[in-house]
């Protein structure tokens, strides 16, 4: 059988916050699928952590750099002007589909100059499905993207954030143009039900974001070590946690937390922990690789994700797969993924109080401990492994090839 060659697009890729997208296109590929990987803008250094977001933006199609390039640009709606009533359904779904406003429809016509690049470079290599993940303004593209040329598009949604703006971002016309979608957990699939049409919901499947679990190990743990992996931005919920640890520090006066990751709070938080006299008792490291992230789980004896917001946080499957028991707040999807009490405690967003005593819980029993995370690692091995869901993409890719709906929304025939 031949497979349909697929295009990935997405906001900025790779990034180092998104590297189940990087996985997924790995996975996708040792499955025989021929991946093109598209970014509406370039990222920064910053996100290059490692040899594999180098390799992959080495590889990469950038839409922004080919939009700027004139006689390109000019020669990508010509071409799509020789068919002059698909580029005018085309220019005129973009034009219905615009946030309200001046600036929401000059961005549009923005999106829509990028979507006639896109197409063109997709048509120009093979392409036959373009999917996307983030469905906010690259899924807008992707959709024009298909609207120009024919190609099929599906995209994964994620959430939280753009569940609050669902309007503003016509998840309703992207769910109905849509081959498919991609959720990625029940609870996403129930908010996009809130606004896709019921006559579109069975095209909605649940594909979970997944990981390598026999990438991460378990390393020598002393009970004194938290790890947080994150976004240093404001939806993290950090600052909750530094006021938990703050409280722990009678019990527990060796502990430490390690802070992986980078954003705009970053210096607000140094400040904060100095203030709350945690300057010794917390490292902010900045981004790191996938490698060193699997490594500094290794020994780390508690993960925590205090976040406010989620969807199903792949850097608590990381955690789960090296054995590590979790603390998270009991939002969105992440009760699908962490069992409470079992593989992991999950508490009230927002409510230091009760991260303290979760913290304290987990650090004051060794066998807990153990028994949690032995049981984090069962639930991602069943449950997310990146092989099994891209075997599950891979044939909702080679359905809508075909024409096809999902058979259901999990493997197997599950019903919508």
């Amino acid at each position: 059988m031949t497979l349909p060659r697929i295009a990935y697009l997405t906001g900025e890729y790779p990034r180092a916050s998104d590297t189940f997208i990087q996985r997924e296109v790995s996975a996708l590929r040792t499955l025989g699928h021929e991946i093109v990987t598209c970014s509406i803008r370039r990222t920064g250094a910053e996100h290059l952590v490692g040899p594999e977001q180098r390799s992959e933006q080495a590889g990469t199609f950038h839409v922004i750099e080919a939009l700027k390039d004139i006689p390109r640009n000019l020669r990508a709606h010509a071409r799509w002007l020789r068919s002059p009533g698909r580029y005018a359904r085309a220019l005129a779904l973009a034009w219905r589909t615009a946030p309200k406003g001046l600036r929401g429809r000059v961005y549009q016509l923005i999106y829509f100059a990028e979507a006639a690049v896109l197409a063109d470079e997709l048509t120009r290599r093979g392409v036959d499905h373009l999917h996307n993940h983030i469905a906010k303004a690259s899924c807008t593209v992707a959709m024009l993207a298909g609207a120009l040329s024919g190609i099929r598009y599906s995209f994964t949604i994620h959430g939280p954030d753009i569940f609050f703006e669902p309007s503003h971002w016509r998840i309703d016309e992207k769910t109905a143009r849509a081959s498919f979608v991609a959720c990625i957990s029940d609870f996403a699939r129930s908010q996009l039900m809130c606004f896709a049409a019921p006559e579109h919901w069975d095209r909605l499947a649940v594909v979970h974001c997944g990981i390598d679990p026999d990438r991460y190990g378990a390393g020598p743990r002393d009970g004194t070590r938290l790890l947080f992996v994150g976004r240093l931005a404001g939806v993290k919920g950090v600052p909750v946690l530094l006021q938990a640890m703050a409280a722990l520090r009678g019990t527990h006066p060796g502990l430490r937390l390690i802070l992986i990751g980078d954003g705009p709070e970053r210096a607000s938080l140094e400040r904060r922990a100095r203030d709350l006299g945690l300057a010794d008792h917390t490292d902010f490291v900045g981004y790191r690789s996938q490698a060193e992230v699997a490594k500094a789980l290794r020994t780390s004896d508690v993960f925590v994700l205090p976040s406010f917001a989620e969807g199903v946080p792949v850097v608590l499957m990381e955690a789960m797969a090296a054995k590590v028991p979790v603390v998270a707040t009991r939002i969105a999807g992440v009760p699908e993924l962490v069992r409470d009490g079992e593989s992991g405690l999950l508490v009230p967003p927002g409510d230091a109080d009760a991260l303290r005593d979760a913290l304290d819980r987990l650090l004051s029993d060794a066998d807990l401990r153990r028994r949690m995370g032995h049981a984090g690692r069962s639930r991602v091995a069943d449950a997310y492994n990146i092989g099994t869901e891209a075997a599950w993409l891979s044939d909702l890719f080679v359905s809508a090839a075909a024409g096809r709906r999902p058979a259901g929304k999990r493997p197997g025939g599950t019903a919508p």
